[in-house]
């Protein structure tokens, strides 16, 4: 039997889906920008614009549906969720915005070897895809993975960083510390994502 807030529910979930991919695909374009050498910074700025658009609509109907159906406890869960996980999709679209930035400011670092970079880029496009299956099909297996990709990330970035510290190139070194932070931070949202999806499924942050 159809609830009068399931169509809202699902208007939701459609948001959050679009919401996903795009924060998807500023993280991707961002990435590939920097390691190969492009500018993609207006782009990734546009993509950015449109997740920002999409929280705010979220926002809007996650409190209409408060106020017009006093959902049950496991809808709430859902959508107070929702409005987190829609926060952490912003934040992926600044933090992409903010790694094309790097790569105007600091302009060709083609002399850059990168490695830590591009091992750490194919970790973090690996757990926005988990984050955003994990959401949609709420898979506590997921979220157990994104906590475990999550320690993976916070190991490369505690065991790099004092190399770049180190460096003699400092071009290189403070271009990859800064894209390093951002990769980071990135995890640790796709990680808080993890916490919301068990949230919702147990009434339990972990």
């Amino acid at each position: 039997m159809t609830r009068l807030i399931d169509p809202s529910l699902n208007q939701l979930s459609s948001l959050m889906d679009k919401m996903g991919h795009l924060a998807s695909q500023s993280i991707n374009l961002a990435l590939d920008s920097y390691l190969e050498g492009k500018q993609a910074r207006n782009e990734v700025y546009e993509l950015s614009k449109q997740i920002s658009d999409l929280y705010d609509q979220i926002g809007n109907l996650t409190y209409e549906m408060i106020l017009k159906y006093q959902p049950v406890a496991s809808d709430f869960r859902l959508i107070r969720s929702s409005i987190e996980i829609s926060y952490a999709f912003t934040r992926f679209g600044r933090y992409a915005f903010d790694i094309t930035a790097v790569r105007e400011m600091f302009g060709d670092l083609s002399e850059c070897k990168n490695e830590v970079i591009y091992t750490i880029s194919g970790e973090i496009k690996n757990m926005i895809n988990i984050a955003i299956r994990c959401f949609a099909t709420l898979d506590l297996e997921k979220a157990k993975q994104l906590k475990t990709d999550e320690d993976l990330v916070d190991k490369y970035y505690a065991r790099h960083l004092p190399m770049l510290i180190n460096s003699k190139n400092t071009k290189c070194a403070l271009a990859d510390a800064l894209v390093l932070r951002y990769l980071e931070r990135i995890a640790d949202h796709a990680a808080f994502m993890a916490e919301s999806v068990n949230y919702i499924v147990t009434g339990n942050r972990s």
